[in-house]
């Protein structure tokens, strides 16, 4: 393990601490964790700096706001989860296919839930994996929401890679695609992720009417052509909104 290695994860021992206590002095810290005194020192003052900790006026450390504002993070996802879960399950049963939940993280989306007992092929998507915002209906979903400003930015940053027939990597067709969405309200992918796989997604709002996700149904592409498009467009706009009045949306 090396120097830098070793450090973080005897950071992480130190702000363990404070799972099972709520203050702690310099030397209690330096007496639980088994560090040495001058290691203690570098690394709550890295800590401090960092907004993980903070020393109060009593000389005790105590866990910094950071940590709120990652919990709020946290829990604010899981309960879109909770919130979505009921609606996705009634989706699912309907339609047969995947159903796909992401919420964005930095410049990708990762998917946080999914159902797809009754899909027979198992597709890219899975709990925890990532795409890039420009790649896939369900991460375009989220993209195409968002403020100019964002949009504009992120496209500028990226340099868009191929993941299957259909990527779409040419920044003035994606941004097509976005402006197309803002129009029917959902995105569309077609081997975009995976080949020979396809799905409609559309955008979760919350109490602000910003974007935090994007709902999806996704299978084979041969199922989703003609008149399915619409009938897929049209269900999963239907619970995005329900989601996002659940989440206390208004139009």
């Amino acid at each position: 393990m090396n120097n830098k290695n070793k450090t973080v994860v005897r950071s992480m021992d130190i702000l363990n601490l404070f799972i099972e206590n709520t203050e702690l002095t310099f030397q209690e810290i330096i007496d639980l964790s088994g560090i040495p005194k001058s290691s203690v020192y570098r690394m709550l003052r890295s800590l401090e700096e960092m907004e993980f900790l903070e020393k109060g006026s009593d000389s005790k450390y105590r866990l910094g706001l950071l940590f709120l504002k990652f919990g709020q993070l946290v829990l604010g996802r899981i309960d879109l989860r909770k919130v979505a879960y009921p609606f996705m399950h009634e989706l699912h049963n309907d339609v047969k296919e995947a159903i796909n939940l992401i919420v964005k993280d930095g410049d990708e989306a990762i998917y946080i839930e999914k159902i797809d007992t009754k899909q027979k092929v198992r597709l890219y998507t899975s709990i925890g994996r990532k795409s890039p915002l420009y790649a896939g209906a369900c991460s375009r979903a989220i993209l195409s929401f968002l403020p100019d400003s964002e949009v504009e930015t992120y496209l500028e940053s990226i340099n868009p890679k191929s993941f299957a027939n259909g990527t779409i990597t040419e920044k003035d067709k994606i941004y097509e695609t976005i402006k197309q969405a803002r129009i029917d309200g959902y995105t569309i992918s077609h081997s975009e992720l995976e080949n020979h796989t396809a799905a409609i997604a559309a955008p979760i709002f919350n109490h602000n009417g910003e974007v935090i996700a994007g709902i999806s149904i996704a299978g084979i592409e041969a199922n989703y052509q003609d008149e399915n498009i619409e009938i897929y467009a049209k269900k999963v706009k239907k619970v995005a909104e329900d989601i996002s009045m659940q989440l206390g949306y208004s139009k």
